[in-house]
């Protein structure tokens, strides 16, 4: 790759922060440096988030179905033109503004998969809004992967600077995990995940694997998971290279992962890593959608509808998000 990678960046819920986020990023001098940026949304959107940001972004128009490759500016914008700001309840999950996020994160995932951009990244999006738009909607694990037209497995994950959170169910009550786990299904996990950051330069990632039940079972104490399904799993990583460990008790994992004993942690459920990650950075995680044919970056944290509107909210994730993203699509031209 001879050029720096070109990134789809899709406006997410207009409701929230996303507008303001997305004008913010276009200034971002080390975003502008690592990738060329292509934003997809409505530029009556993007301006009133600039309004709101208090800065002025200077954009470069770009026609839908233009040849974005050939474009020699490193900031363009894709006018989609469907949704008047008048339209927008500021605050509010509402029907517009789904089909606002679904429709410029589909033009986005579009041109990843034409091969018009090198990576996607996206503004918080709201699930309510998101459902409203299309009932259907579960993630956007399934979205992308019926759009892309994916059909090998497909993870989310959390990254906070050099340290990454997998796991092996997501968006499912929490009385229905312990049914979903599986040898296999754990197993699948630790080879996507160890996949996956190697494609992001990790020569051979250190994946800590949690346990399920409190001190990961205690010997059988508190329940057999981690002696019946994870530990199996974790063998049969091993016996194909992986370096995986485990399963540990998963209150202390993350402390030994912050300190430096593990790139990864395989957890077993959507909060058991989610809140640790949070609590260590929240304004730096980066959330990221592995398995797919190029990157997909969103930052970790949602909408804040609490503040939108006031021209406050913290780029920093949404930076890291950029910038993991071009890294790792730069990562792949090599």
């Amino acid at each position: 790759m001879t050029a720096n990678p070109l990134i789809a960046l899709a406006m997410g819920d207009p409701a929230g922060i996303s507008p303001e986020l997305t004008a913010k990023l276009a200034m971002q001098d080390d975003v502008r440096a690592s990738c060329r940026l292509v934003v997809i949304g409505d530029r009556r959107i993007f301006d009133e988030g600039a309004r709101i940001a208090g800065i002025k972004p200077d954009l470069i128009m770009a026609e839908q179905g233009a040849d974005l490759r050939a474009a020699t500016a490193d900031l363009l914008f894709v006018d989609l033109r469907h949704l008047d700001p008048s339209d927008v309840e500021l605050k509010t999950a509402t029907l517009a503004g789904g089909k606002f996020a679904l429709a410029n994160y589909r033009h986005a995932l579009e041109l990843g998969r034409n091969g018009q951009v090198d990576a996607v990244c996206f503004t918080p999006f709201n699930k309510q809004a998101m459902r409203l738009a299309r009932a259907e909607y579960d993630d956007e694990i399934a979205f992308s992967a019926e759009v892309v037209g994916l059909t090998t497995p497909a993870s989310e994950f959390n990254v906070l600077d050099r340290l990454w959170n997998a796991r092996v169910t997501s968006h499912i009550p929490l009385k229905d995990v312990a049914a979903k786990l599986s040898s296999e299904r754990i197993h699948r996990a630790l080879r996507l995940t160890d996949s996956c950051m190697r494609n992001a330069g990790f020569v051979r990632p250190r994946i800590a694997v949690a346990g399920i039940n409190p001190h990961a079972g205690d010997g059988g104490s508190f329940g057999r998971e981690e002696i019946d399904v994870i530990a199996p799993a974790v063998a049969a990583g091993q016996r194909e290279g992986i370096a995986a460990d485990g399963p540990f008790p998963a209150d202390t994992v993350f402390l030994r992962a912050k300190a430096g004993a593990f790139d990864a942690v395989l957890t077993m459920y959507h909060d058991q890593g989610q809140i640790a990650m949070k609590l260590m950075g929240f304004d730096r995680g980066v959330t990221l959608l592995g398995g797919f044919p190029f990157p997909i970056c969103t930052p970790a944290h949602g909408t804040a509808y609490d503040i939108a509107g006031q021209g406050i909210a913290s780029v920093g994730a949404s930076r890291a998000a950029l910038l993991l993203a071009a890294e790792m699509a730069a990562r792949r031209g090599l």
